[in-house]
C-alpha cells in the first residue's frame, strides 16, 4: 500500500497531536519514529511542513480579527476553484457545505481547510477530508465545538452527520 502524507498526518494526530499529553516530540524523534514505522521520508517531511504551515495560519487569523470578522459574517456563495474540485470528490464540497449552511463550520474555518486541502495537491476522499477538518478545527481558538463534533462524526461510524 502506497502511503501519502495524509497518511502520516492521520497517524501524527490521532496517536500524539491530539493525545492527552500536549508535548508534540522533537522532530528528529518522531522523524525516525515515523520512518521505522515505513512512512517514507518524503511524505514525513511534507506532514511536518504541511503542519508548521498550519501553525503559521493559526497566527495569521489572530493578526486579521478585522478580516476574519468580515469573512465569518459574510453571505457571499463560495464558489469552488477547479483545482479545488479536482482534489476533493463532489461528496466532499457537498459536506463542507452542509456543514458551513448548518453553521458547525464557519466560512473562515472553510478558507483555511481549503487551504490545507490545496496545500497537500493530493486527490481526497470523503473520509480522508474529515481528519484533515479534524486537524484544522483542532488547531484554531474558538472551533472546539466544531473539533468535538467531528472527532465525533470521524470516531463514531453510527453517527449520521446530517441528521
Amino acid at each position: 500500500m502506497k502511503q501519502n502524507v495524509v497518511d502520516v498526518l492521520m497517524y501524527l494526530f490521532e496517536n500524539i497531536i491530539a493525545d492527552d499529553n500536549p508535548v508534540f516530540p522533537e522532530h528528529e524523534h518522531m522523524f525516525d519514529r515515523l520512518e521505522d514505522m515505513g512512512f517514507p521520508q518524503h511524505e514525513i517531511f511534507l506532514a511536518f511542513d504541511w503542519l508548521e504551515d498550519l501553525a503559521e495560519i493559526h497566527t495569521d487569523q489572530l493578526i486579521s480579527t478585522n478580516n476574519k470578522q468580515e469573512i465569518t459574517t459574510s453571505t457571499a456563495m463560495r464558489v469552488y476553484s477547479d483545482l479545488e474540485k479536482i482534489l476533493l470528490e463532489p461528496e466532499s464540497i457537498s459536506f463542507l457545505m452542509q456543514l458551513e449552511q448548518k453553521m458547525i463550520i464557519s466560512p473562515a474555518s472553510r478558507e483555511i481547510i481549503l487551504d490545507r486541502v490545496t496545500a497537500l495537491d493530493v486527490e481526497l476522499e470523503l473520509e480522508q477530508l474529515k481528519w484533515i477538518m479534524m486537524i484544522v478545527l483542532y488547531s484554531q481558538p474558538g472551533e472546539e465545538t466544531a473539533y468535538a463534533w467531528m472527532e465525533n462524526l470521524v470516531f463514531d461510524s453510527n453517527l449520521s452527520y446530517m441528521q
